[in-house]
């Protein structure tokens, strides 16, 4: 079990990090926030020694990704989410802001994965071929696709994603 001073450390270091993960793939608070507790209690409870702190960063990473994809394997989740609950977006965010993350969010699981990786947590692909376990190149196919989806969605030229 790890100490109090390191708990406090790895909340204030990565918890922005978790939430905008469980926000990305969950679309709603309340299922956000049972994640994140779910990923720290998993912290606390783990003797995981990290070699650096990126080893760190990407264990919370791969921890939340999977918390957040055994929750919407539940049974549980499957019956009760509705559709408006997953339109519903941020209503603090600026209405460019808004669109690309609407765009961000209507891509397939796994380019909103690379995407997400790359852009907001500027991991390379080498880095993120290894946070998810696939081989680099595929990272880059996908990397390539996804900006390809998002130009469509948002129609093209006036967006830089490069």
């Amino acid at each position: 079990m790890r100490s109090e001073q390191e708990v406090n450390r790895a909340i204030q270091r990565y918890s922005d990090t978790v939430r905008r993960l469980c926000m990305i793939h969950l679309k709603n608070d309340a299922d956000t926030e049972d994640i994140f507790q779910t990923v720290f209690l998993k912290y606390v409870l783990s003797s995981v020694s990290f070699e650096n702190d990126e080893h760190e960063k990407a264990w919370f990473i791969r921890v939340t990704m999977n918390a957040c994809k055994d929750l919407l394997k539940s049974f549980f989740r499957s019956r009760t989410v509705s559709l408006d609950e997953i339109m519903e977006q941020p209503a603090q965010l600026p209405q460019d802001n808004r669109e690309v993350l609407e765009a961000v969010l209507s891509l397939p699981q796994k380019y909103r994965d690379v995407v997400y990786l790359y852009y907001f947590e500027e991991y390379t692909a080498l880095q993120i071929s290894r946070i998810l376990g696939k081989n680099v190149n595929t990272i880059y196919t996908l990397l390539t696709r996804s900006r390809k989806m998002l130009r469509e969605k948002l129609g093209g030229d006036g967006y830089e994603y490069e």
